[in-house]
């Protein structure tokens, strides 16, 4: 029987592209599940496993946060981080036009466009963290400073306390 060949992410191919190491997480899921959920069915300590999210400035720039799954994301803090006076979550409608991404498959690995990152500064302290891998039933394990310099993104804090 011919083993089945994995299907790479864009967010795969740009990690390969640049040699820097990853494990590859797969489960079954049709639609959106929620980060508490995938951690659940991977059997993943909550606090390795990071959600993106995207969220428009005032100047309607766009901004991507990388934060703990079971945190919430301080918009206050999140548009300090970026030099905003203000930024809100980008309606659900838009992310995939704006990012490439759906809803659940969402990684700042490989957008559309380069919009300025920020992961939680929990990441420190991790030797490993997890996240999307860029399309639903896929996560990616990989060292915080990767995701850094892949996502070009600089560490901050921005979950509520």
């Amino acid at each position: 029987m011919a083993k089945q060949k994995e299907v790479k992410t864009n967010a795969m191919r740009i990690l390969e592209k640049n040699k820097i190491g990853y494990m590859h997480l797969s489960y079954e899921c049709e639609e959106f599940t929620d980060g508490l959920q995938i951690a659940d069915m991977l059997k993943l300590p909550y606090n390795r496993v990071y959600k993106t999210l995207v969220a428009v400035g005032i100047s309607k720039n766009y901004y991507v946060f990388v934060i703990p799954i079971a945190k919430e994301l301080d918009l206050k803090k999140a548009a300090k981080a970026v030099g905003e006076k203000s930024a809100s979550m980008l309606p659900m409608k838009e992310l995939l036009e704006v990012t490439g991404y759906v809803r659940g498959g969402c990684t700042a690995i490989g957008m559309k466009k380069q919009y300025v990152t920020r992961v939680d500064s929990s990441a420190k302290e991790l030797e490993k963290m997890i996240v999307s891998g860029g399309r639903i039933g896929s996560q990616i394990e990989l060292v915080p400073e990767d995701l850094l310099r892949t996502a070009r993104g600089e560490y901050a804090e921005i979950c509520v306390s």
